[in-house]
């Protein structure tokens, strides 16, 4: 396939992504004192504004190449949910696989930014498991949503802030597998081995070490290839793709690996580009690309996202005219 093949091919392309969203909310100010209370800087607000994260980050990336994107989640029954529903709405994805419930929170991130600083981060949120009728009730709904939709892909975008319970991981791959439809993990460190026998697994580097906890100096690929190893003998696994900043991506699947290095870039920000790679990487899988392609494709989508300030989605328009540019894929027919 060419490029332009398979960037239009994701437009034919539903993904359903599982995970933990989240509101990451900004307050904009300036500061022109410290506090007489503490030696603290006394932030004056000026503006605010809030966008999605987490999975719903994922989604934003998924709509932004054209896939349709359906996110499941669990929120509080709380105002930030009321934010959540009017951006989701805003940004045309369906809230119908949120599920609110009272005995949660809904994730927020604040952070305070100065001058181009930013000066403190406020974090309110849940990290406990569901509790066993909440899983029972989130994976009936998100197995019926699943096989009502129909997906080309299924995404477990996980930050540890529990709904993937492991009972809901189990639950979702067994059905998955079942319909046929291939599975991606963006994985963190409390399940990380909780997501067997999935088609792709995406780490990077730190999470690697965290879930192994094996020490993986940066640019040792013979330690990389080492703990992929390991971590395809604890997880049966079908391929692994490992994101490692600087030093580009390393895959691997049966006997073969392709070992990528990083495009030469300006670096802004490195914020949301492993939401970008694995959004990326899942359409790629849903195309039933070669890893080699796949891993091609992430690792250029991963890169572009951190020539910009802040979390964005990658650029459908840049990321086609590289992969021409590169040589990605095929030539047109």
């Amino acid at each position: 396939m060419s490029p332009k093949e398979i960037i239009d091919g994701f437009g034919s392309i539903t993904a359903l992504v599982v995970g933990d969203v989240m509101l990451d909310a900004y307050l904009w100010g300036r500061v022109d004192r410290i506090s007489p209370e503490a030696p603290v800087p006394v932030v004056q607000v000026t503006r605010r504004s809030a966008r999605l994260g987490g999975a719903a980050n994922v989604a934003l990336n998924l709509r932004a190449l054209g896939a349709t994107a359906i996110v499941a989640s669990v929120t509080g029954n709380d105002s930030y949910a009321d934010d959540l529903d009017s951006i989701f709405t805003e940004k045309d994805l369906s809230t119908d696989g949120l599920m609110r419930m009272p005995t949660r929170r809904t994730t927020v991130k604040t952070r305070v930014i100065s001058g181009g600083q930013h000066v403190v981060r406020v974090d309110e949120e849940m990290e406990n498991d569901l509790a066993a009728a909440e899983e029972e009730k989130f994976l009936h709904q998100v197995i019926e949503l699943m096989r009502r939709t129909k997906p080309a892909v299924l995404i477990f975008e996980d930050y540890d802030k529990g709904v993937l319970t492991p009972g809901v991981i189990g639950g979702l791959i067994a059905e998955a597998q079942r319909l046929g439809i291939p599975q991606s993990v963006d994985p963190k460190r409390r399940h990380f081995f909780d997501y067997r026998e999935v088609d792709l697994f995406k780490p990077n580097l730190q999470e690697l070490r965290d879930g192994l906890k094996v020490d993986i100096p940066r640019g040792d690929m013979d330690a990389v290839r080492g703990a992929v190893r390991l971590l395809e003998a604890r997880l049966a696994n079908k391929a692994s793709l490992i994101t490692l900043s600087e030093h580009g991506v390393y895959a691997h699947q049966n006997d073969q690996e392709t070992i990528l290095p990083a495009h030469r870039r300006t670096i802004a920000d490195v914020s949301g580009a492993g939401d970008t790679v694995i959004s990326v990487a899942s359409l790629c899988l849903a195309l039933g690309l070669p890893l080699p392609e796949i891993a091609a494709w992430a690792n250029l989508a991963g890169g572009l996202v951190c020539e910009h300030v802040g979390v964005v989605p990658v650029d459908p328009e840049a990321l086609l005219a590289e992969a021409e540019h590169l040589g990605l894929g095929s030539p047109a027919r």
